[in-house]
């Protein structure tokens, strides 16, 4: 998404953002999504058209923003007009040491260019510095979202879907969510024995989410076809992919349980247990694993894979909560000290 507001002095802000898919924590980047660059209409015409055509999909991308850049959403310093300040807020990157080379050297040269570079994740800002970035650490926005919309959500979650599923589940429940990647039948399997095993010990429901629709993100087949393998549990389907479903779902669940970083976000901001889901995690940890690494403490830093993830579940539903309400408020306010120092560079 990209949207335009008032900076210093009267300074136009352009906000870039992944506008071109359905993902839980791009939606929750609220600043962002003041304008589509497509209109929502012709957008969800072309996203699933250009997907499925790398060489087509390249082309839209240097007509739409002007550029073949292997790193679109970097954008270049020539094309903006003179004066303006470029700032990278809290980006992602644990996968650029792994790309190829070509991209890695586009991906430093235009963060080099930049006025003010924050980062994530430690892996991301070793990998920024070593590439002779000026980089420096900054949580994740998310991580406000109980201060600034929590009275929005625990409303939106006394209505629709999400009212009747408390009701069908008095208990509390689980909220779960993985990938399209883990929905063949051997992965479902097993995830089916993890949440058997963690309602049996805790009696808690459970509730199979999507924290996006973008190609390759989540699917609901698979949901339906795991709450298939849990017959004889509470469990429900959740189908609302709004992103105050989600926010809802999620703050008023009992724990999460997923694939989703920014679903782990949502649960940190929330003070709730939470065991991220990561396969190959110990051999290489991705961005859930890093993200958790850089700014929890041990033990609330549980990513596993699906062969470890009972036990971690079960830790995590069993603790003592004042270590997670104590780190919920320490990253809140490290959050809000990132946004003054992007709002004084702007």
């Amino acid at each position: 998404m990209a949207g335009v507001g008032a900076g210093r002095a009267g300074r136009p802000v352009v906000l870039f953002g992944a506008f071109d898919r359905h993902n839980f924590g791009d939606l929750l980047f609220p600043h962002l999504a003041a304008a589509m660059l497509l209109p929502p209409g012709e957008a969800a015409h072309v996203i699933p058209y250009l997907e499925a055509r790398p060489a087509v999909r390249r082309a839209w991308v240097r007509r739409t923003i002007g550029a073949g850049s292997a790193v679109p959403f970097l954008a270049p310093r020539a094309l903006l007009p003179p004066g303006s300040r470029v700032l990278y807020h809290a980006v992602g990157g644990v996968d650029l040491p792994h790309c190829a080379a070509a991209l890695r050297s586009q991906a430093a040269a235009r963060l080099a260019e930049a006025d003010l570079v924050t980062v994530r994740d430690s892996r991301t800002l070793a990998w920024a510095q070593a590439a002779g970035v000026d980089a420096r650490l900054a949580p994740d926005g998310a991580l406000l979202a109980a201060r600034l919309f929590g009275p929005r959500i625990r409303r939106h979650a006394l209505r629709g879907e999400l009212a009747r599923l408390r009701e069908a589940v008095p208990g509390g429940y689980l909220s779960v969510q993985f990938a399209a990647e883990a929905g063949d039948d051997a992965s479902l399997d097993a995830l089916a024995a993890v949440l058997r095993r963690v309602a049996s010990a805790t009696g808690l429901g459970i509730a199979l989410f999507r924290a996006g629709m973008a190609p390759w993100h989540d699917e609901l087949s698979a949901l339906h076809r795991l709450a298939l393998r849990l017959a004889g549990l509470r469990v429900r389907v959740f189908e609302g992919a709004g992103l105050w479903d989600i926010c809802a779902l999620i703050a008023s669940s009992r724990g999460y349980f997923g694939s989703s970083l920014h679903g782990r976000i949502l649960a940190m901001a929330f003070a709730l247990p939470r065991v991220g889901l990561e396969p190959g995690s110990a051999r290489r940890p991705g961005k859930h694993a890093s993200f958790a690494r850089t700014w929890e403490p041990a033990p609330l830093d549980r990513v596993a894979d699906i062969d470890a993830a009972g036990d971690a579940l079960l830790a995590a539903l069993g603790e003592a909560p004042a270590l997670r309400s104590r780190t919920a408020r320490r990253l809140a306010a490290e959050c809000a000290r990132g946004y003054a120092a992007l709002s004084a560079a702007a």
